[in-house]
C-alpha cells in the first residue's frame, strides 16, 4: 500500500536480535519493554545490549490505538482492514537519548521530510498544482493522509493530476478547484466557494507562476506575470486570512526565486518605480517582469508574517532551486531548450519539493518564525530595503 510504503511500513529493522523466549512490547505511551515468557517477567533493557528504547513518532496513516477487554494494547490497520499486537512503530524504535534534529539537504525529498507523518487532521490548498513542483507537493501530502486541494486555472488538467495520485492510492483525499490567478473575479470566486464549505485551512502553497511569457493584460486591466505571480496570491490569501487565523496553528508558504535580486525598482536616486510592476508593452522584459514579481512576493510574506504570527500564522517565502525542468518556461522556445541541456545537472522534482514540505511540516511553526526567505544563499539588499517595504506595503494594505 503506498500510504504505509511512504511513511516507512516496508522497511524493516532487524538490528539487536532477540534471544529465543523474549518478546518485545511496547507501552500506551510508545515505551518499549521485554517479555521473557519462561520466567514471566518484564524489563525495560534489551536483554542482549542493555539498551532502552522508544517509539519514534505517531502511529502511521491508518492505524488507531486500541485497548482489550484484558488492557492489552492492539492495533488495528483501519486501510488493510487487520489487527495485530505488535506495534507498527517498533520497526523504527530509537534509542532512549536525546534525538538530534534531522538535517537535510540538495538530496532529501519530500517523502523522506514527510517520513511517519500523519497530516489526516490537515486541510492543504496548492494554487497550480496540476504539474512540476506544484503537482509534487500536492501528492507529497496527500499519500500522508492530508486532505488536498489543487486550486488550478485549467479543470480537465486539475482532474487528470487528481486521478494521478488516486491512482497510487485509492483513498487519497484530493481534489481540484477552479481557481485562474489572472482573474481577479476567480480568485474571489474560489474563496467564497471555499469558506462556503467550512474547512478549516492548516497550509496555503502559493506556486503557481509564469515566466517568459509575451506581453499581455490581465481581464482586470494589469500585466500578466505580475498579477499571476504576485497580486493573484496576495488577494487570495486575504480573502482566506480570517480562515487561516481560526484553523491556527496555520502556515502560508510562498514560492518565489533567488532571481528576485536581479531587479529595478528602486532607480540611483532610491526611488521606488511602482509603474514597473504592471508595465506597458514597450517597456517589457518577461525576466525582469517575473524577478519583479519574485522580489514582491518576499516582500508579501515577511510582512504578512509580521501581521499573521501573533494569530497562529506563519508564513515563509522559499526559492525551490535552479534550473528546474518544469512547464514554467513553456512559452520560450530558448528557455525551454536551455533548461533542457540543465536537465542532467539538476535536482529531480521531489528534491525541490522537499524545501517546501519541510516547511509546512506541523513541527516547523517555531524554528522558521524569524527567517523571510528559505534559501542557501545571504538574503539579497531589495528584500531588506526600507524604502521598497514601505511603499510596496503601504500599497497592498
Amino acid at each position: 500500500m503506498a500510504a504505509l510504503k511512504y511513511a516507512g511500513m516496508d522497511d524493516t529493522d532487524s538490528e539487536d536480535e532477540l534471544p529465543p523466549g523474549w518478546e518485545e512490547r511496547s507501552t500506551k505511551d510508545g515505551w518499549v519493554y521485554y517479555a521473557y515468557h519462561e520466567e514471566m517477567k518484564t524489563q525495560w533493557e534489551h536483554p542482549k545490549t542493555g539498551k532502552k528504547k522508544r517509539c519514534a513518532g505517531a502511529l502511521p496513516y491508518g492505524w488507531e490505538q486500541e485497548t482489550d477487554d484484558k488492557g492489552q494494547i492492539f492495533y488495528i490497520d483501519h486501510i488493510n482492514k487487520r489487527t495485530t499486537y505488535f506495534d507498527p512503530r517498533q520497526a523504527f524504535t530509537i534509542e532512549d537519548m536525546q534525538v538530534k534534529p534531522k538535517r537535510y539537504d540538495g538530496n532529501t525529498t519530500a517523502l523522506e521530510v514527510l517520513h511517519d507523518r500523519d497530516l489526516s487532521d490537515k486541510v492543504v490548498v496548492i494554487t497550480g498544482a496540476n504539474s512540476g513542483i506544484g503537482f509534487e507537493t500536492a501528492r507529497s501530502f496527500a499519500l500522508h493522509g492530508a486532505h488536498v486541494i489543487l486550486a488550478c486555472r485549467n479543470q480537465s488538467r486539475g482532474i487528470k493530476a487528481v486521478s494521478l495520485i488516486t491512482e497510487e492510492w485509492r483513498k487519497a483525499r484530493v481534489e481540484a478547484m477552479t481557481l485562474d490567478l489572472a482573474s481577479l473575479r476567480s480568485v474571489r470566486e474560489f474563496a467564497e466557494i471555499f469558506k462556503a464549505r467550512k474547512l478549516p485551512l492548516h497550509i496555503l502553497v502559493c506556486n503557481a507562476a509564469v515566466c517568459t511569457q509575451p506581453w499581455s493584460l490581465t481581464e482586470d486591466g494589469l500585466e500578466s506575470t505580475f498579477q499571476i505571480c504576485h497580486l493573484g496570491h496576495f488577494y487570495l490569501v486575504e480573502l482566506l486570512q480570517d480562515v487561516l487565523r481560526h484553523s491556527a496553528p496555520a502556515r502560508v508558504v510562498v514560492v518565489s526565486s533567488e532571481s528576485h535580486r536581479f531587479t529595478d525598482l528602486v532607480d540611483s536616486c532610491g526611488k521606488v518605480e511602482l509603474s514597473l510592476l504592471s508595465p506597458p508593452q514597450k517597456e517589457y522584459w518577461s525576466m525582469l517582469a517575473y524577478n519583479r514579481a519574485k522580489l514582491c512576493n518576499i516582500l508579501f510574506s515577511n510582512e504578512l508574517h509580521r501581521r499573521m504570527s501573533p494569530h497562529g500564522v506563519t508564513c515563509n517565502a522559499l526559492h525551490p532551486g535552479n534550473m528546474m525542468y518544469t512547464s514554467i518556461h513553456r512559452s520560450w522556445w530558448l528557455m525551454t531548450l536551455l533548461f533542457t541541456f540543465a536537465r542532467p545537472f539538476t535536482k529531480s522534482m521531489l528534491d525541490v519539493v522537499h524545501p517546501r514540505v519541510k516547511h509546512d511540516r506541523s513541527d516547523a511553526l517555531v524554528t522558521l518564525q524569524d527567517r523571510g526567505f528559505l534559501c542557501s544563499l545571504r538574503p539579497s539588499a531589495p528584500v531588506h530595503s526600507v524604502q521598497l517595504k514601505r511603499v510596496l506595503t503601504w500599497t497592498q494594505r
